[in-house]
């Protein structure tokens, strides 16, 4: 066991591509995210309310363009060129980087690094569901206990401020009954959110060249690129990753497909209730560096928090593609439904022995039902390159992998 918390906020690494020339231009484009991040919430929202949506809108059309209609079927699934060795690449290099930056016994998760917080949960599905949601989980009204790790990027652990503005969500889902489509645990279902609506990379081979620019800590130069560049991913990312405010006031996405039982394909989403938006401490100097977990504790020392799980089903499977998940679903095409709450209650979660728990679970899409198999090549690249690195942490950690029941209790 580790005798020190390896989740401690330090500075990002300075580029280190060989080249003096990029280095300075990423760490530039660095030095400048951050200050951008300090005047951030002054602008965005009105930003937000005019311009964001209709210039998602036109990035999507442009990304639309330069794709193929190839008749796939609805959840139709298409094996991608040497998808092996675009997944053989991806966790070389997560295995490289997490050697790089932690020491054994203070190995961190690869991706979505920094724990926010882990806390207690609820999954309430909604009663009377419309019948074509009424699969899986959501086949009829029922509460599923569930531990909700709330978490920064990666792959480093940087202070909130210094991040790039991107946050995710891991939801693990206990007492699911029905086999599991990996073994590694058997009564979990586990479902994932970032807090933008589509994904970095549109497939596997794009994910390969990001991770390599990650190892050199310049992953700008995944976007900026002669030979492949993805300006238009940059631009759709840029649209939602901003100066959070806090881990309960930001939506997240799926961005990647499941099947909502055989034939039928989703995404799904998590939505704050609240409109609340929490003060951001002394900008535009520096905020404390892990200012928001301090909006997590703040919160849920005050009351329930809650949010609407949103499901969107696919009904085109062009414009709603399977395997290229940089492409925005459109919402006119098929509206997100309600289809049920997750509550988190009123608690204290920020203990050292809780912020460890984190360390012993191991979150996968691949722990769920068929009902609910993980679509696409990204998500099939998912289920190797999780279970390495998720064994790979715990190994260099001496922690054995837990599954939870929902019972446990810390001090």
């Amino acid at each position: 066991m580790q005798d020190f918390n390896s989740n401690v906020s330090r500075p990002m690494p300075a580029a280190n591509t060989g080249s003096a020339l990029l280095n300075w231009i990423s760490d530039t484009f660095t030095f400048v995210l951050h200050v951008e991040r300090r005047f951030d919430p002054w602008f965005r929202p009105a930003f937000d309310a005019l311009l964001r949506d209709s210039i998602a809108r036109w990035v999507t059309r442009l990304i639309n363009t330069r794709r193929s209609n190839e008749g796939l079927k609805m959840a139709e699934e298409k094996l991608f060129p040497d998808e092996g060795e675009f997944l053989d690449s991806i966790i070389s290099s997560f295995e490289k980087q997490m050697r790089d930056l932690w020491k054994p016994g203070g190995f961190e998760r690869g991706g979505n690094t920094k724990t926010q917080g882990i806390v207690r949960g609820e999954f309430i599905v909604h009663d009377n569901l419309p019948a074509e949601f009424r699969h899986g989980i959501y086949a009829k009204g029922q509460t599923f206990p569930a531990w909700v790790r709330f978490s920064g990027p990666g792959p480093y652990i940087t202070p909130d401020i210094d991040d790039v503005g991107f946050m995710s969500i891991s939801i693990k889902l206990m007492g699911v009954p029905g086999p599991k489509l990996i073994e590694q645990e058997r009564f979990t279902l586990d479902m994932f959110g970032v807090s933008t609506p589509t994904f970095v990379t549109p497939d596997t081979r794009a994910n390969a060249q990001l991770q390599k620019e990650s190892v050199k800590n310049a992953q700008i130069f995944y976007f900026l690129n002669f030979k492949r560049p993805h300006v238009l991913d940059l631009i759709m990312q840029s649209l939602w990753v901003k100066t959070q405010s806090s881990p309960f006031e930001a939506p997240y996405f799926s961005c990647v497909p499941y099947l909502l039982g055989e034939g039928q394909a989703m995404q799904y989403s998590v939505w704050p209730k609240t409109q609340k938006r929490t003060p951001i401490p002394r900008l535009p100097f520096r905020p404390p560096d892990d200012y928001l977990r301090r909006a997590m504790v703040a919160s849920l020392a005050e009351g329930d928090v809650e949010f609407d799980i949103r499901i969107q089903l696919q009904t085109d499977s062009h414009l709603m593609p399977i395997e290229n998940n940089a492409v925005l679903w459109p919402e006119n095409l098929s509206p997100r439904i309600s289809v049920a709450t997750l509550r988190l209650p009123r608690q204290k979660f920020d203990s050292p022995a809780q912020m460890e728990f984190a360390k012993q679970l191991s979150y996968n899409p691949w722990h769920t039902i068929a009902e609910h198999r993980p679509l696409g090549n990204q998500s099939r690249a998912r289920r190797r390159m999780y279970l390495v690195l998720s064994e790979l942490r715990h190994s260099m950690n001496a922690v054995p992998h837990y599954e939870p029941n929902g019972d446990e209790v810390f001090e």
